[in-house]
């Protein structure tokens, strides 16, 4: 998969538009001071503490695009006025490849964007793109996980056309709550 992939969501009447894009090196000030944010860190399944952190996370990330096993996007928001660009989440697709017939989405809003609509928007903008790049290779169905406890990933999942398919067991240490597991097919 080409990792010069850009996408895009489209303004509405309260939130500038967005493009989605690979991370690059250039990201990891502005991540590692979104990762400042403790309900992230919360969520997230590895801190970023520092510069070293973020560029070996982004390092991650470029090396899930060279493999196919990970295609991990920063959320960018596009300001109307001059000011520049800022990161604002991130959006990834795991597993996805021929043959499979469903994969797995996440995403992450940064602590001065939530609430405006930048999670469902980013993911909708993930999943047309994944449907469009991947039903050839036989991609039917995206799945979306989040812990019992995490309302906002549930409410975004609604948004966003994932339904609610069942309730996953706890898998301690890493996931010490029952979990959510959403679901959203190929439209045909």
């Amino acid at each position: 998969m080409n990792a010069s992939v850009t996408l895009h969501a489209a303004a509405t009447p309260t939130a500038p538009a967005l493009t989605l894009r690979p991370w690059c090196a250039q990201d990891v000030a502005a991540l590692v001071q979104v990762y400042r944010d403790p309900d992230l860190r919360r969520w997230a399944s590895a801190p970023i503490e520092s510069a070293d952190d973020g560029l070996r996370w982004v390092r991650a990330q470029e090396r899930g695009w060279a493999t196919g096993a990970r295609f991990g996007f920063a959320v960018v928001e596009e300001p109307l006025d001059a000011a520049p660009p800022r990161l604002v989440g991130n959006v990834v697709l795991k597993g996805a490849g021929s043959g499979k017939p469903s994969a797995e989405v996440g995403y992450w809003t940064a602590a001065q964007a939530r609430g405006r609509g930048v999670a469902p928007r980013a993911l909708a903008a993930l999943t047309d793109w994944a449907f469009d790049a991947f039903q050839a290779e036989g991609l039917e169905g995206l799945e979306l996980l989040h812990q019992i406890d995490n309302l906002a990933s549930c409410r975004v999942a609604e948004k966003s056309g994932f339904a609610l398919d069942r309730i996953l067991p706890s898998a301690p240490p890493a996931y010490p709550l029952d979990g959510h597991l959403h679901i959203r097919r190929l439209r045909r």
